[in-house]
């Protein structure tokens, strides 16, 4: 069945184009290492190129390649490669862009690894990094240099919740020759689909809304066209980050009610957004949602929904979010995010503690900062348990 012209929750549960051969209704788990050869012949067709049967999972395996071609149908990518992690999926795209002598601009409000081995892992290898607010397009044309290669964004950024202009940034990123990846885990390819604005590479960490049970880790690379994913699938292959089919099953698995989660989860987070703007003890809120978010209207015109990501700060500072953060019952004390249960966490002190502290000043990660991933939960029940948290916030 040709799914290209389906709608998007309909294209969760049919494409991929698998077919079972004895009838399976689900992707069956191919748990093997290696693969058998009906010939020494098909066996060098294989290792040749001039055939698609399968060798060796690390080179590639049928449950993987089924989630693989769902997400780049969804993202309107070429192609997909799966990872062990979303990490695998960062390094991925890091060792196959970059080498030695090179530069590359990222949104300084990142997820905090993305910096952390760029800072101290590349940076040993003469790979040299700028970390600016990629929200306003100004600051990345003034950090361009001639060894810039690649321009990397987090929109809607983690953990400040800020938006750059996808469509800006990439025509920036053509005008100066720069590979631009996106990181869109935190909207998924249900609210935003960053090819659709230029973007060359995107990449999610599969851990989060797609799959949407914390269940797994797991990651993707999404490229935009053959050669780009050929370079990519590449560099997975020899870096060994590949992901295991039973990661992929269970993502298949949670993909198929991603929409349905979704629209629920942003549902909640709009009421609760809008309960919190206004409760005496918030000292400020970021949620693209409400019209005070600083990219409201940039939001509306590039994401498909506003997504089940909040951030706030509280009068009191950090003693103040450490309170409320002991004192909820429903909402877990956990890092992560994008799953069916809400997760409340200090990114100062947990995902981003190994970036410096001036560093997560200018980047607006502050002491106080609260990062809140709605769940699927009553909405009654999320807001009641806030409320006697920050009751409790003297």
């Amino acid at each position: 069945m040709d799914t290209k012209n389906l709608g998007f929750n309909s294209k969760l549960i049919h494409a991929g184009g698998y077919k079972d051969k004895q009838g399976s209704v689900n992707v069956p788990i191919f748990q093997s290492s290696t693969f058998q050869f009906e010939s020494a012949e098909e066996g060098a067709r294989c290792f040749n190129g001039e055939s698609d049967g399968y060798i060796y999972t690390r080179l590639g395996n049928p449950t993987i390649n089924v989630l693989e071609k769902i997400i780049a149908e969804l993202e309107k990518g070429y192609g997909a490669i799966g990872t062990g992690s979303g990490m695998g999926a960062v390094n991925t795209v890091y060792m196959g862009l970059l080498k030695k002598g090179d530069h590359i601009i990222s949104s300084d409000a990142v997820y905090g690894p993305s910096r952390v081995v760029l800072e101290e892992k590349y940076s040993e290898f003469g790979i040299e990094s700028s970390f600016v607010n990629t929200s306003n397009s100004e600051n990345i044309k003034k950090a361009i240099k001639p060894s810039t290669k690649v321009l990397y964004l987090e929109t809607p950024a983690n953990p400040t919740i800020e938006i750059s202009d996808l469509k800006k940034c990439s025509e920036i990123a053509k005008e100066n020759n720069l590979t631009m990846v996106v990181d869109n885990t935190f909207s998924s390819p249900y609210l935003q689909r960053p090819i659709e604005f230029g973007a060359d590479v995107v990449i999610h960490s599969l851990t989060k809304f797609i799959n949407g049970h914390a269940d797994i880790v797991g990651g993707i690379v999404v490229a935009k066209d053959e050669q780009m994913y050929k370079k990519l699938r590449s560099t997975m292959i020899n870096l060994g980050c590949n992901m295991d089919p039973h990661q992929a099953f269970l993502v298949i698995r949670g993909l198929k009610t991603l929409g349905l989660r979704i629209d629920r989860a942003q549902e909640n987070a709009m009421k609760i957004a809008e309960y919190l703007e206004w409760h005496p003890k918030i000292e400020w809120i970021k949620y693209p949602g409400l019209k005070s978010h600083p990219q409201h209207e940039l939001a509306k015109k590039q994401m498909n929904g506003f997504g089940s990501m909040i951030s706030f700060g509280l009068k009191g500072g950090f003693e103040a979010g450490k309170t409320l953060m002991n004192n909820v019952k429903m909402a877990m004390l956990a890092v992560s995010l994008g799953g069916v249960e809400s997760l409340i966490e200090h990114p100062a002190s947990m995902t981003h503690s190994k970036v410096s502290q001036a560093d997560k000043i200018k980047a607006g990660i502050t002491d106080g900062l609260v990062r809140y991933s709605v769940g699927i939960e009553d909405v009654d029940d999320l807001i009641s348990d806030l409320r006697q948290a920050l009751d409790k916030i003297k």
